[in-house]
């Protein structure tokens, strides 16, 4: 699975469409008991995630996130109609 775009939705959580087209919402919280992702913290680093070759990157490619790792770790995003 690949990642084809994400868009932020609060600190720390983000909506994902993978390339197959499901939408997922990812939480980011956990990743912070981790050295490697503490950065994330900064919304202002967050919120500048970008895709590249189907992998989330934030600050300039000193921290990713494998496809596979996000998907494991988000859940189903059901759109709902407003009536």
């Amino acid at each position: 699975k690949k990642i084809s775009e994400i868009k932020i939705i609060s600190e720390l959580c983000m909506l994902v469409i993978f390339t197959s087209g499901e939408k997922r919402i990812f939480d980011a919280k956990y990743l912070i008991q981790y050295p490697a992702y503490k950065k994330l913290e900064d919304f202002e680093i967050f919120k500048k995630a970008y895709i590249e070759k189907g992998i989330i990157i934030w600050n300039n490619g000193e921290i990713d996130i494998a496809p596979e790792t996000v998907y494991q770790n988000s859940y189903p995003y059901e759109e709902t109609e407003v009536i």
